[in-house]
Parts: structure tokens; C-alpha cells; sequence
């Protein structure tokens, strides 16, 4: 039965997340059409800024439901504390993110340089999973190994979309403070512009994950 319900559960967060992304994507097309009113422009950031929050929820709860069936399986030693301890600081790190959403907190708040750590501590972790740097602990299928590999990018990708937004917040705030104009259709445009490619990578890459876990060729 716990095998069943964390197969489930992790299936949910692939569905959610890739689901959860292209509604972004597509919102953002709206965001990005010239052609559009102002108003429905903001609109469609409002409701991309809320579908966001799926892929982003899913993202986080990907390692701790993906760590259980590891262990469930027998591919991954871990007792019932490090997975209750695994489980707490997941839901610590979504509770988080839920609150720099709620709250919208600037990238200067203590909050979202925590996340921040987070998320560097997190790759760094699944690399040494990936390249088997945990001491004593037995080496994971390759397939595993190349799932962590393929999470530890994934994230990456985020850390870098959000560099290439940076230029969006100020563009969009003159969208809505002034309206429409060449130049603040110009910004948007360029910042999303260039997060596409990475959203595709990230596309590509849980639909490779998806493969191997469901194939475990290696």
C-alpha cells in the first residue's frame, strides 16, 4: 500500500509539473502579443504568476517522494527518521516558497536568500548522489543516479529563468503603472524570450526522467 500510494504521488508531481509549465507557457505567449490589450496582458500575468505555484510545488515535493521510493524499493538505504526528517524539510522548503508567492518578498529578503540557499544545497546534494560521494552508503541504479543528475539541472534551469527575469518585474510594473509602449513590450518580450529555451530543457529533461523511471533500462 505505501509503495502504491508514493508511486502515485510521485506520478502527480511529474503531471503537475509539466501540466503546471505549459500553462505558464502559454500564458506567457498572451503576456508577450503586442496585439493584446494592457488588461489583457496583466491578466494573463495574474493567472501565469498562480499556475506557476503548481510546477514550482511539484519541483519541491519531486525529492522527497522520489527518495521514499527509492528507499521503499531497496535502492536507497534510509530509515524511517531520515525519511520523516527528509519529508519535514520538504514541506519546510515548500512552506517557503508559498510564502515568498503570498507574500511576493524581493529578492533582497532574508526569506528568498534562503531559498536560494536551498536550492544550491539541493543540487549539490543530488550531485553527490549522482556521482556516489555519500560515504558508505551502497551505489544507486544507473538509471537513479542519471534521475538525480537530470533533477539537479532541472533546478539549475529555474535558478537561471530567474536571472533572465529580471529585467520583467520593472518592464511589467511600466505596463501597469503607464500602459503599453514599443519600448516595455521590447523588455518583456527579451526577458521571456530568453527563459523559453530553458523551459523547453526542462520540458525535455522530466519527460527523459519520466522514461527511465518508468522503463529502468540501466
Amino acid at each position: 500500500m505505501d509503495l502504491a500510494l508514493f508511486t502515485l504521488l510521485h506520478l502527480l508531481v511529474f503531471v503537475y509539473w509539466l501540466g503546471g509549465d505549459l500553462g505558464v507557457f502559454y500564458s506567457s505567449t498572451i503576456l508577450t502579443n503586442s496585439k493584446q490589450s494592457a488588461a489583457a496582458r496583466i491578466a494573463a500575468a495574474q493567472v501565469l504568476a498562480q499556475v506557476d505555484m503548481a510546477p514550482r510545488t511539484a519541483m519541491i515535493l519531486t525529492l522527497p517522494t522520489g527518495l521514499t521510493l527509492a528507499a521503499l524499493k531497496g535502492w536507497l538505504v534510509l530509515g524511517p527518521v531520515s525519511l520523516a526528517l527528509i519529508w519535514m524539510a520538504g514541506l519546510i522548503w515548500l512552506t517557503l516558497a508559498w510564502v515568498l508567492h503570498v507574500r511576493h518578498l524581493g529578492p533582497t529578503s532574508s526569506a528568498r536568500r534562503a531559498d536560494l540557499f536551498i536550492r544550491w544545497t539541493v543540487i549539490a546534494a543530488l550531485v553527490v548522489l549522482a556521482l556516489e560521494l555519500w560515504p558508505n552508503v551502497p551505489g544507486l541504479p544507473l538509471f537513479l543516479k542519471i534521475k538525480c543528475a537530470i533533477l539537479a539541472t532541472t533546478i539549475l534551469c529555474g535558478l537561471l529563468i530567474r536571472r533572465a527575469l529580471v529585467r520583467f518585474g520593472p518592464a511589467f510594473g511600466r505596463l501597469v503603472q503607464e500602459g503599453a509602449s514599443a519600448e516595455v513590450d521590447t523588455e518583456i518580450a527579451r526577458a521571456l524570450d530568453e527563459s523559453r529555451p530553458l523551459v523547453v530543457t526542462i520540458w525535455l529533461l522530466l519527460l527523459a526522467a519520466a522514461f527511465l523511471g518508468l522503463a529502468k533500462p540501466l
